[in-house]
């Protein structure tokens, strides 16, 4: 496992079938402790963790920069949204509920809401710390145990989470981390005591473990992959367009499922924005993440920087312009030399058949591709398999709010991008996934519903 200068920081021993095993049992054994628990009594144990997270923030954001190739600015947001998340929910488990309905005659029925059990999570590599809070604060809330498997790619800020959990009081193995790739997520997701599946990741991985949970019958939830619309209109503030189109594009060097790789600019205004977007990503600082001026990281590995560039290289074969960007960058620190960095790049001259623009690159690339009405951008926006995001810009809050319900989209987002407050769902449409993380819909991604009927005389028979 390697940092931005491309040295090996840990090694990790893949759980086999019977390290998978023992994490369920275990996390089966603490279920039946932390479910008999009232909403409060979870609520202050997470709480508490909640706080060692936000004591322990720089550490954990430097951990996390070491582990992912990120930003520590950008860390400290993900370790900021990781404490947060935790409070909402600690916030929920003592509020959750059932409800009282009455029948005629004097009968009466009610519902309970109940855990699964224990639950997986399979989490991505790009958000590795708060991927995973995202997924254990509503499951422990709604009395779950889970078992987490993090990216082979960053295995080591979890572990950290893990130990926080159990400093701050829960039961032991309530929230078990177990390391590998493939075959470790297959071990989990066949386990006969797996209640519950959540992943994070790519497309044909989240087909897999449908297919693989759908033979036990289990509940999961996918946030996968995007090829999100940013739609920037002529009447935009364009200083906040351009902030936005940033923000939508370079974040952890590109690697954001939600991000708005295809940027579709009103004709009136595409030369003076796309001067402006061109002239700010030249100006975006690569290098060591661990210093406080640097805006973009290094990419994951080499492979997936190579797999980039080769998406460059197709899109100019294919006739889009290169504006900016895009040719790998070494940094004037001999000790990063060897690191997987490349300059954010912008491509202009794009069409919607080019390969950059229907296919997730999950890097620094942005396309920038003209329109001319409302009608037509909205057509082109919703003509992908994907509905993860969207994104529009522009004053006229009438035409705001129309387009963003038509966008085939799951999260939408009116002059910004990228906000990720924990108190709102985020999940996607069509091969985008299904299921929500954050906000109340979270709850009932982790819990389900009994019905009870009460009946208060004697039973009337027809036989």
């Amino acid at each position: 496992f390697k940092t931005c200068p491309g040295r090996v920081i840990a090694k990790v021993s893949c759980s086999g079938e019977k390290e998978v095993d023992l994490a369920v049992q275990s996390a089966k054994a603490a279920f039946k402790i932390w479910s008999q628990m009232s909403g409060m009594e979870r609520s202050r144990v997470m709480l508490e963790a909640a706080r060692i997270i936000r004591e322990k923030r720089e550490e954990i954001a430097t951990l996390e920069t070491i582990n992912n190739g990120k930003s520590i600015l950008e860390a400290r947001v993900d370790i900021d949204i990781s404490w947060q998340c935790l409070e909402y929910y600690a916030g929920l488990a003592g509020s959750l509920a059932g409800e009282h309905i009455q029948l005629p005659g004097g009968t009466f029925g009610y519902t309970r809401r109940e855990p699964f059990g224990v639950c997986v999570g399979i989490g991505a590599w790009n958000y590795p710390f708060q991927t995973a809070c995202w997924k254990a604060a509503p499951a422990l809330a709604c009395g779950n145990a889970m078992v987490y498997k993090p990216s082979p790619f960053t295995p080591i800020s979890v572990v950290r989470l893990a130990e926080i959990f159990t400093e701050a009081g829960v039961p032991k193995g309530l929230f078990n981390i177990v390391q590998g790739g493939a075959a470790t997520g297959q071990f989990l997701c066949h386990h006969p005591d797996v209640a519950k599946i959540s992943f994070t990741g790519s497309v044909p991985t989240g087909i897999k473990i449908m297919e693989m949970a759908s033979k036990g019958i289990k509940p999961v939830t996918l946030e996968l992959g995007g090829k999100s619309p940013l739609i920037i209109f002529s009447d935009c503030a364009l200083e906040n367009a351009v902030n936005g189109a940033l923000m939508a594009n370079f974040l952890t060097q590109g690697e954001v499922c939600c991000n708005g790789t295809r940027v579709f600019v009103e004709r009136k205004i595409l030369d003076v924005f796309t001067k402006e977007v061109v002239k700010r990503t030249q100006k975006i600082k690569v290098g060591d993440p661990l210093l406080e001026d640097t805006r973009m990281g290094a990419l994951i590995n080499r492979p997936h920087l190579d797999r980039v560039q080769g998406f460059i290289k197709q899109a100019k074969e294919q006739g889009a312009q290169v504006l900016c960007g895009g040719d790998l960058y070494v940094p004037d620190d001999p000790k990063l030399k060897n690191g997987y960095y490349m300059r954010p790049c912008v491509l202009g001259n794009c069409t919607d058949d080019m390969t950059c623009v229907k296919e997730e690159i999950f890097g620094p690339v942005m396309s920038i591709l003209p329109f001319d009405t409302e009608e037509e951008v909205v057509e082109r926006a919703n003509a992908t398999k994907y509905g993860l995001a969207g994104g529009v810009f522009t004053r006229d809050i009438q035409k705001a709010h129309r387009v963003v319900a038509a966008l085939k989209a799951g999260m939408c987002f009116i002059n910004n991008y990228n906000l990720s407050p924990v108190e709102l769902p985020f999940g996607g449409y069509k091969s985008s996934g299904f299921g929500r993380e954050n906000g109340r819909a979270a709850i009932e991604s982790y819990s389900q519903l009994k019905t009870v009927c009460v009946e208060m005389g004697d039973v009337e028979s027809v036989f």
